[in-house]
């Protein structure tokens, strides 16, 4: 709780100002475990060594479709995995499989993840979600780096992640898709508590 609370207050304060950093307090990485509309089960430290960008939408939702061109482009990177996951689409599961293929979502998984206020709601794994869409990426190292509340802008990405991996291997900035040295990782369990803390940097656009 106290994890998504300082993120919440992170988010807020940086809304009001436009794109900026900001120093934030950090606890590991959670690894959150979903499982997809296919029945996969699908946990963040699978995708050690990548960029992972979890969009959360919901089928009523119109301002979520305009970012697809942008999320089905990230996806694609061989460095990049997108997940989304469809919040407050009521008792049918099946809303959301169809919402995703007629909004053609093309993204490594899809989550059905039920209402915001259920207790085991996946969204409780990752952070926030005040308004649709919102977005959280985690860097190669399995921290979230990003909050995204709105559309995700393609440019914003790409120039993140160049810079991030510029600072963290000397990869030029004119190659986003080289990776970067990844560090060995412990991740913590979903909804561990206390967890060791420490300090990061988390963007917001």
């Amino acid at each position: 709780m106290r994890r998504f609370l300082i993120a919440w207050l992170l988010g807020m304060s940086l809304m009001a100002s436009g794109p900026a950093q900001a120093q934030a307090e950090s606890s590991k990485a959670i690894n959150f475990q979903f499982t997809d509309i296919n029945g996969k089960s699908i946990r963040l430290s699978d995708f050690r060594g990548k960029w992972v960008l979890v969009n959360f939408w919901a089928p009523w939702c119109p301002l979520c479709w305009a970012e697809v061109p942008a999320l089905n482009e990230l996806n694609k990177r061989k460095d990049f995995v997108v997940i989304g996951i469809g919040l407050d689409y009521g008792p049918e599961e099946g809303v959301v499989r169809d919402v995703a293929s007629r909004h053609n979502l093309d993204f490594h998984a899809i989550v059905a993840g039920g209402a915001r206020r259920n207790p085991d709601s996946p969204f409780r794994q990752v952070g926030p979600v005040d308004f649709y869409p919102t977005s959280y990426l985690y860097d190669p190292n399995g921290e979230i780096v990003m909050f995204i509340p709105g559309q995700v802008k393609l440019q914003n990405i790409h120039a993140f992640v160049a810079s991030w991996n510029k600072k963290n291997a000397g990869v030029p900035a004119d190659q986003p898709g080289a990776a970067a040295e990844v560090k060995e990782v412990d991740f913590s369990k979903p909804k561990s508590a206390t967890p060791p803390q420490r300090t990061r940097k988390t963007t917001t656009y």
